[in-house]
């Protein structure tokens, strides 16, 4: 049954990597691979049948999840509707979350008003309360779980940027099945319905209000209140990002979530008391056993912590796997941990199919999965201080080449922090932070706080030791390490275990490719509205713009490019050049002058901008003129003048950097944000300096910029386009997009394509590679 069971969830893993949906159609032939179960069960025919019913679980795992994606992916917002006022009534379905400049919630759609719209039934919303200088907006809407409102909308499509080693924020939206994003319309019709919608699910996010509002309450502004919501309703928004990197660094993400261990604790602990009081009463064990009622208990408390943490997938797996043993006990059988464990998967994928998708999904099974590995064969019971090193091994070991494809880092403290930390999380934060959530209860919720900080303060000791990163390694490699890790975890005394170790090398010394001497390799990276260019030689790296600053908490520096940067293998920066002085260019500036060292920065930015102000790099203004060889690719800085920059009257645009690589294969022009004068001037003074193979195109395609006769000195083979989904601009607009084709020119589109990468070789053709096309899903734009 167990390879069955992993046949089945092999098939659903398979249609998750798909780039389009099979035809149904196909889900015809499933009957005849069933005839397998007509095949004599021994003789020479009996492992025809094994690998033939085997192959039917394999496509009845991938057909059922391919008619749950077809499902899903029907409830689309047609393009007709995308970004129109469109008048909806629903129900809050989520906690709101609270953002820079108002609230972030989902939304079940009942009805829709407007005649003719077509919405999903499942959307997420965003209001605004303050405008972007932080002042009221008067009537702003602030809404709670489970109130039923009448709202105009204006809804996108789920797109996201799409990077290599980045985040994919759109398969995590339709993981959760959110068909649509939008925002509420500002001074349009508002109108609350119901108060309190009373369904279960409904009910359940109020409860989880009340206690994050008294969490709130009672604690007030203490640093910690974010990481005790987390534990006590799996409400992890209220952490701010400088924890998440500490957390992440020390490798205790996994107890900062509603994790499997916390679900089996507080069973546990309600199995114990239950046993404990209902052994008393003769009257109760006559009708119930206290046994069987201690399983009850503690499944129903299970049960209950689960969703009330917002039903996250490791706390899933434990409750299954708590249900199964209940279940196998109260009937009085004996189920092999294994068997337990197979049965869990089973239930998560077919109540989620796409549960498959996640990191959790891949650690919390991953890490049980090794548990029962390394910890099943032994023979004799260990001390109790050994078989906890021996665990904390086992799990280190063979989850680190997944940590390293999923996140491109280890902890190397990770042990050692959560030697302390379990227990004192787990144990006592964790159980204090549930109790401090019942009315009158506040002296657990300050004594969970206290310990938390002393929690943090032991972690940022930790936080200072060196943290392994590597580029991303190839699944091929990360498949070979889980084997070699099994292996080398195999018990003591087995021939040859070393050699576990020797297959686990190519996931942790991956060879990084690089440009050799002459070539020139450019990507432009997908940030969204704004500008991010990565150029790699045979021994050196400049990075041209940072992309932009989406709030207070968040860049494209933190989100994109550093996870790109590091999956990449790019450890430090040669030059950074920033363009001017737009939140588009240089936004993600600031966290990655922290997170990566730059050995210069070229800038048209004084450099008395405070964007500087904690930097060690030498800071140069930008100039027409300077020019510098790396690895035989010529660097010349095309603009702006010496003399602009003592004009204080001139637009930040027109102050732009602009820089000319040219290698032997190819040459790329990247503009930034020059206008019209700006390209007349270059015209004027150097225009045999602007022909270019690729040209970024200026002000990310703006009727300001690229004029016919910038274009024609020009005559790029390439055009690339650099701005976000349906951007507020109308970037890039229409006639100059046809001003670059009419010239001949292959166009790409960083909200079409993603992030582009282009390759100059000498003696050799041009390459490019638009990311969103090369791994494309069956989801993407639907």
């Amino acid at each position: 049954m167990r390879l069955v069971i992993l046949a089945f969830v092999t098939g659903v893993i398979w249609l998750q990597q798909q780039a389009v949906l099979p035809d149904l159609a196909w889900a015809w032939g499933l009957p005849l691979l069933a005839s397998a179960w007509g095949l004599p069960v021994s003789g020479r025919w009996r492992q025809v049948r094994r690998v033939a019913l085997l192959v039917l679980w394999f496509a009845l795992g991938f057909f059922y999840a391919a008619m749950l994606a077809q499902q899903r992916l029907a409830d689309s917002l047609p393009l007709t509707w995308e970004g129109v006022d469109v008048s909806v009534v629903g129900v809050v379905a989520s906690l709101p979350v609270v953002t820079e400049r108002g609230q972030r919630f989902e939304f079940d759609v009942e009805r829709v008003r407007t005649p003719g719209a077509e919405v999903p039934k499942h959307v997420q919303l965003s209001t605004y309360l303050t405008d972007f200088n932080g002042k009221p907006l008067a009537g702003a809407l602030s809404v709670k779980a489970a109130q039923r409102w009448q709202l105009t909308v204006r809804l996108r499509r789920p797109h996201a940027n799409q990077n290599p080693h980045v985040q994919d924020m759109e398969a995590m939206w339709f993981a959760r099945d959110i068909r649509a994003l939008g925002a509420v319309r500002e001074r349009s019709e508002q109108r609350l319905l119901s108060a309190r919608v009373a369904e279960p699910r409904y009910l359940i996010e109020v409860l989880r209000g009340h206690i994050a509002d008294r969490f709130d309450h009672v604690l007030a502004s203490a640093p910690y209140t974010g990481v005790l919501k987390a534990l006590a309703i799996g409400e992890q928004s209220a952490i701010p990002p400088a924890q998440w990197q500490l957390y992440q660094r020390t490798g205790i993400t996994h107890l900062i979530s509603i994790s499997g261990l916390h679900v089996t604790m507080l069973s546990g602990l309600a199995f114990a008391l239950c046993y404990a009081l209902w052994r008393r009463s003769t009257r109760l064990t006559l009708r119930l056993p206290a046994r069987r009622a201690a399983i009850l208990a503690g499944a129903l408390v299970a049960l209950a912590y689960v969703v009330l943490a917002g039903f996250g997938i490791p706390a899933q797996r434990t409750l299954y796997m708590l249900w199964v043993v209940a279940i196998a006990l109260w009937s009085g059988r004996t189920l092999a941990p294994t068997r337990i464990l197979a049965w869990a998967l089973l239930i998560v994928v077919l109540i989620d199919p796409w549960a498959v998708m996640s990191a959790g999904f891949w650690l919390s099974f991953g890490a049980v999965g090794v548990l029962l590995f390394a910890t099943g064969s032994r023979v004799g019971k260990p001390h109790w201080l050994q078989e906890w090193w021996h665990s904390q091994w086992a799990v280190t070991l063979a989850l680190a080449p997944i940590l390293l494809l999923l996140f491109g880092q280890l902890s190397t403290v990770s042990p050692l922090a959560n030697a302390f930390a379990i227990p004192l999380i787990s144990f006592l934060i964790t159980p204090l932070a549930l109790l401090g959530s019942f009315s009158g209860m506040d002296a657990p919720l300050h004594w969970a706080h206290g310990l938390m900080a002393a929690c943090v303060w032991l972690l940022q000791i930790l936080a200072s030791w060196p943290v392994w990163q590597q580029p991303e390694p190839s699944r091929w490699a990360v498949g070979m390490a889980l084997l070699g890790a099994l292996w080398w975890l195999l018990p003591r005394g087995f021939p040859a275990r070393w050699l576990g170790a020797v297959w686990m090398l190519p996931a942790l010394l991956v060879a990084v490719p690089q440009p050799t001497a002459g070539a020139l390799w450019v990507s432009v990276i997908d940030v969204g509205q704004g500008l991010a260019v990565l150029v790699r030689t045979a021994h050196h790296t400049l990075l041209f713009d940072t992309g932009p600053r989406y709030n207070s908490e968040a860049d494209s520096g933190s989100r994109i490019i550093a996870p790109y940067l590091r999956g990449e293998g790019v450890t430090r920066l040669d030059g950074m050049v920033l363009s001017h002085d737009d939140n588009d260019h240089t936004g993600g500036a600031a966290s990655l002058l922290n997170a990566v060292p730059v050995t210069t920065v070229i800038t048209s930015l004084p450099s008395a901008h405070s964007l500087f102000a904690n930097s060690v790099q030498p800071v140069r203004r930008c100039e027409a003129g300077q020019s510098w060889d790396w690895d035989g690719v010529h660097f010349a800085m095309l603009h702006p003048t010496l003399s602009s920059y003592a004009d204080a009257s001139l637009k930040d645009n027109h102050r732009s950097c602009v820089l000319k690589l040219s290698s032997a294969g190819g040459s790329v022009l990247l503009p930034a944000d020059i206008e019209a004068e700006d390209e007349a001037m270059l015209l004027a003074t150097q225009p045999t300096l602007l022909r270019a193979s690729v040209l970024v195109a200026p002000h990310h395609g703006s009727r300001t910029s690229s004029t016919p006769g910038f274009i024609a000195a020009v005559q790029p083979q390439l055009t690339v386009f650099t701005m976000g989904y349906n951007n507020r601009f109308g970037h890039p607009r229409s006639d100059v997009v046809t001003r670059y084709r009419d010239a001949g020119s292959q166009l790409r589109r960083s909200d079409v394509d993603g992030l582009v990468d282009i390759r100059f070789m000498p003696d050799v053709a041009m390459e490019t590679n638009s990311w969103r096309l090369l791994k494309r899903h069956y989801w993407q734009d639907s």
